[in-house]
């Protein structure tokens, strides 16, 4: 260092080398401001404006007219083509030409017909690069066209980012221009700002920091921005300090280029396929210029969309997945919801998935990858472990708003013993940018220092699209190796999680769910969607059952394969995680709805057709049968399909039956009392409805025993205020509870609907404000063991969450509520944070709360948010949040839920089996008169669920049944079937078998053998 030593204030010294490097101060005469070169203007710019998201080969066919830059054009959602005519001066031989393109939209350039590059300024991508080092061969006159969509890579949120789209938005170029571009200049700023960061986040107690300090200072003496030959001098001072090296126990931080893109969240679905389209494109320039860079890339989803639209651009993919560089993870068709889809739904994401990613690029796909979803089920361990699925990276919980979660890397332990290597990137962030301050917050956040010595970081823009950029990769190759910071090496998933292996003896365990303390209002915002999913989820599971069967009883029945496989995408698609929780845009609302009726129509057709080859085909279908498609014997009330009225029937496991005239053992009595109230029992339940529609009394007739809490009244519907802190559709916040206040006001008090006989009910009307309303029948069935609640709720309100209680007589520390595949316990006090924070919680079909012998359960058959607090047990109905859809469950809503009392566990007295009976209509259908009931398939202990019978993937004369262990309980059973079973095996749950374990098929069945909450999935060869 060849200047005089002066005093060196540290303060001083930073901002001269900060100021050096700024794009705001001095840039008349510092670094910065020498990025650029010459400028050029373009030889000619035309546009044409459309209304729809069109294909390159329409795209060109357009009108185009002049364009001058600065003007506007729009609104949001719409695309502006640009053609762009260019020529570059002769005098930049040797130069490195740019076309620089500053707009508030999102591009991409195309060339020769094909993305070559996507252009976001959100994402640091503003400049196109026509030549690295112009050439008299290069064509010097080249015309692009530039597509630009009209909204942001975080959408157009008016006023906030999650606020409602400005539908009348417009936007501009702000610039468009030949320049320049300087690289030595780029390089030798990267080193500056490099050290500058080194300096500031090591801080004044490190040493390094002081060495980084004096070193850039030294630079800024070197350098002379006027004389490019001054900069070789600077550039070596940082390479010395950048390779002076660290000790062989330091961090080692595995990068990883990433570009996390919803599936449709501030955006619709269709712009996510250009978000795709623009975000690949640039990571394939990338890879050209950067052998070593690695890119990770989930959701098969998106890959199916590239291929159909960007056919060139997806063959590079498949090019590079095979180099290794760019690298499909996760397995599954979208990063789905982690809490609200069933658990044959997670089998599908996983089975559609990994099944893709075979057929596409020849792997499966050995990590999960889920990092920006709002919790994680119990059971997904498990169906990772059958995906072939072994290790998971998420990193949501640094999300908590109480509890501080105490990994970053341990093993997660499932609901059955299952277990998979878990990982947390410490930075917090699935979109670092390569900078230093991201990397030492990675080793001051390991929580697990002494454990393990690596960890993820994963750097490129994300949400919206946009990925790593050239500069995230300089950085991160500056400082591969420098002491003082840890090391860094571009890395694959592969790779970190083989070394967090090799050394997991220390590892910690975390059994049971990862709960997000957070965005809790997801399980109940956007009702429709919630609603959409529950009942396409049961309309699937019926077609695959009746198709199965219909295979089997009709030669001439062909399975549905390739409508099923495309009904099952879109139902798969709706569970992305920004969309099945609600947290959408009304644009992807609307889609989401739509696609649900596609799914119910088209379903509803094929199951028609399966059930009509379920009867005799013989004779004239001239007689009412139902089709059950659950694995037990039911006997219940149904609605007449022609509409003359009710029957009781009784239909065999997974079977048919024909309608028969019968009656109950004790008919419903309806009895209005002196004081108004209703008094309705069938024999098991006796319950007293009160004039403004709740229960006064609700009593388990044989046992004697009253469910509703002294002093209280059940279905007691309750409004909260619900202004969260900033999350609008995603949170609610603990307050909320302190502003509870009944629905009172009566519109029209109880009145009998059905008299008794098969069926009693009565139904009343509610005023919740001047502009909502609750309409409920209440209904109670012969030979039906609980009370169901068929609401309809005109809902016009702001920022209000309606919920309804259940007081009841029980008293239990924990609750039971299902999940996937079966069932966590959570607490029902407020001892710790810890508890407190699950002041709403997630389920399925059912929650219960049970003392010794006796309990309540508490069923639906659309909705997932629950509370039970102390001996109150609450279902969370509808939410009003603004954003970011200003309209949001305003509107018309139809939902039933139940209330069951019984003695015993709620395992021995068949609520799990009765959830499913409110969430699974039995099917009618027309078949001959002389018809005998059948069954197919069934299981001779209630602790199995036989949840799933289809065709198998690859194998015509074969069908894939899937059963679970329901109860928590090690169980022998035996699957009973009519169907002519030649084998069985076991397969995982992508269907592959598993020829060391044969099954042995006998006349008495086949016999099996479950662990608690196990998943089995079995091949038949018929």
């Amino acid at each position: 260092m060849y200047h005089q030593p002066v005093l060196k204030n540290r303060r001083t010294l930073l901002e001269r080398a900060e100021k050096f490097i700024s794009d705001i101060y001095f840039t008349d005469s510092n670094l910065r401001g020498r990025l650029f070169g010459d400028s050029y203007p373009l030889e000619s710019i035309n546009s044409s404006l459309s209304s729809k998201r069109i294909p390159f080969t329409d795209a060109v066919q357009q009108n185009f007219v002049p364009y001058k830059v600065g003007e506007t054009f729009g609104p949001t959602w719409w695309t502006c083509w640009f053609k762009v005519t260019l020529t570059i001066p002769e005098s930049w031989r040797g130069k490195e030409v740019h076309l620089l393109w500053e707009s508030d939209g999102e591009a991409m350039v195309w060339r020769d017909e094909q993305p070559v590059q996507g252009l976001t300024k959100e994402g640091e991508k503003t400049s196109y690069i026509l030549t690295e080092c112009l050439k008299d061969e290069d064509p010097h006159s080249v015309t692009l066209y530039v597509e630009l969509a009209c909204n942001g890579l975080f959408g157009a949120g008016q006023g906030s980012m999650i606020a409602a789209p400005d539908p009348s938005r417009k936007y501009s170029v702000q610039k468009a221009e030949l320049v320049v571009f300087n690289r030595d200049v780029r390089e030798l700023l990267t080193d500056f700002e490099m050290l500058v960061d080194i300096v500031k986040h090591l801080g004044e107690g490190e040493q390094r920091g002081y060495q980084a300090l004096f070193t850039v200072n030294e630079m800024v003496n070197l350098c002379d921005p006027a004389n490019p030959s001054s900069f070789t001098k600077a550039h070596s001072l940082a390479h010395k300090f950048f390779n002076q090296h660290n000790g062989q126990s330091q961090h080692t931080i595995h990068a990883m280029g990433h570009c996390h893109i919803d599936s449709a969240w501030l955006w619709p679905y269709e712009e996510t396929i250009r978000k795709c389209g623009r975000s690949w494109v640039t990571v394939i320039r990338l890879m050209e210029k950067n052998p070593e860079f690695v890119f990770t890339c989930s959701q098969a989803q998106q890959f199916q969309w590239v291929k159909s639209w960007y056919p060139g651009l997806f063959s590079q993919i498949q090019h590079y997945v095979k180099k290794g560089q760019f690298i499909p993870v996760g397995g599954t068709w979208v990063e789905m919801d982690g809490n609200l889809p069933s658990g044959e739904s997670m089998v599908r994401q996983f089975l559609e998935g990994q099944r893709f990613f075979n057929q596409e690029f020849g792997i499966y796909c050995k990590e999960f990858w889920l990092p920006d979803t709002f919790g994680y089920s119990a059971q997904l361990p498990q169906i990772m472990q059958g995906s072939g699925i072994s290790c998971f990276l998420t990193q949501k919980l640094s999300w908590n708003l109480v509890n501080t979660f105490p990994h970053n890397t341990f093993f997660w332990e499932g609901l059955d013993g299952s277990q998979v290597l878990t990982h947390f990137p410490p930075g917090n962030s699935y979109e670092m940018k390569g900078k230093v301050e991201e990397l030492v917050n990675s080793v001051k956040n390991n929580k697990d220092k002494g454990r393990a010595n690596h960890s993820a970081a994963l750097f490129g823009f994300g949400d919206g699209g946009g990925g790593p950029t050239q500069l995230m990769v300089d950085r991160l190759q500056r400082v591969q190796d420098t002491d003082g910071l840890p090391k860094v090496q571009m890395s694959s998933p592969d790779r970190l999680f083989s070394e967090l292996h090799a050394d997991s003896a220390l590892l910690c365990t975390w059994v049971g769910e990862l709960f997000l303390e957070l965005h809790n209002g997801t399980y109940t915002t956007q009702a429709q969607i919630k609603c959409g999913n529950r009942q396409c989820e049961t309309l699937l599971h019926d077609i695959e059952v009746a198709s199965s069967l219909a295979l089997w009883r009709d030669n001439a029945f062909q399975y549905p394969l390739k409508q099923l496989q495309e009904l099952w995408r879109l139902l798969l698609l709706n569970q992305f995680h920004d969309v099945i929780p609600g947290s959408c845009i009304e644009m992807v609302v609307e889609d989401a709805l739509r696609y649900y009726q596609d799914i119910r129509r088209v379903g509803a057709r094929l199951l028609q057709d399966a059930c009509r080859s379920l009867g005799s085909k013989e004779q004239k279908a001239d007689s009412n049968a139902v089709f059950n498609s659950l694995p037990w014997e039911r006997h219940e009330v149904i609605q007449l399909q022609d509409g003359t009225g009710l029957a009781l029937v009784r239909v065999p496991s997974v079977g048919v039956a024909g309608v028969k005239d019968t009656q109950p053992v004790t008919p419903v009595s309806v009895t209005v009392q002196a004081n108004g109230t209703v008094l309705i029992e069938n024999g098991i339940l006796q319950t007293i409805v009160n004039k403004d529609g709740s229960l006064a009394s609700l009593h388990l007739v044989k046992a004697n025993r009253e469910a509703i809490s002294d002093g209280c009244n059940g279905n007691q519907f309750v409004m909260f205020d619900d202004v969260p802190l900033y999350w609008d559709a995603w949170d609610v916040m603990d307050y909320h509870l302190q502003t509870r206040k009944p629905v009172l006001e009566v519109v029209e008090p109880v009145r009998v609907v059905a008299s008794g006989g098969l069926r009693g009910s009565v139904s009343f009307k509610l005023r919740i404000s001047d502009k909502s309303t609750i309409t409920q029948e209440i209904v109670l069935d012969a030979m039906c063991p609980y009370i169901k609640f068929n609401t309809q709720v005109e809902w016009a309100e702001s920022h209000k969450f309606l919920k309804v209680e259940f007081p009841v007589q029980v008293r239990n520390p924990n609750a039971t509520y299902e999940i996937q595949f079966g069932h966590v316990q959570r607490p029902t006090h407020r001892n710790t944070s810890w508890d407190w924070a699950r002041f709403e919680v997630w389920g399925h079909k059912w929650a219960d709360l049970s003392e010794h012998s006796f309990g309540v359960a508490l069923l639906n058959d659309c909705k997932y948010g629950y509370s039970v607090h102390k001996n109150t047990m609450t279902l969370s109905l509808l939410r009003a949040p603004k954003a970011p859809d200003a309209n949001a469950d305003m509107g018309t809503h139809h939902f039933t839920y139940a209330i069951m009392p019984h003695t015993g566990s709620f395992q021995d007295a068949s609520v799990i089996q009765c959830a499913y009976n409110l969430n699974c209509p039995l099917r009618p259908f027309q078949c001959s008169a002389d018809s005998v009931p059948w069954s197919a398939f069934s299981v001779n202990t209630p602790a199995v669920v036989l949840e799933t019978i289809k065709q198998a993937e690859d194998r015509k004369g074969a069908l894939l049944v899937r059963l679970y262990e329901s109860h928590g309980s090690s169980v022998n059973t035996t699957l009973y079937t009519t169907l002519p079973v030649r084998e069985a095996w076991h397969c995982d749950l992508l269907e592959r078998l598993d020829l060391t374990k044969p099954l042995q098929v006998t006349a008495a069945g086949i016999p099996l053998n479950f662990c608690p909450f196990q998943i089995v999935s079995l091949l038949l060869v018929l």
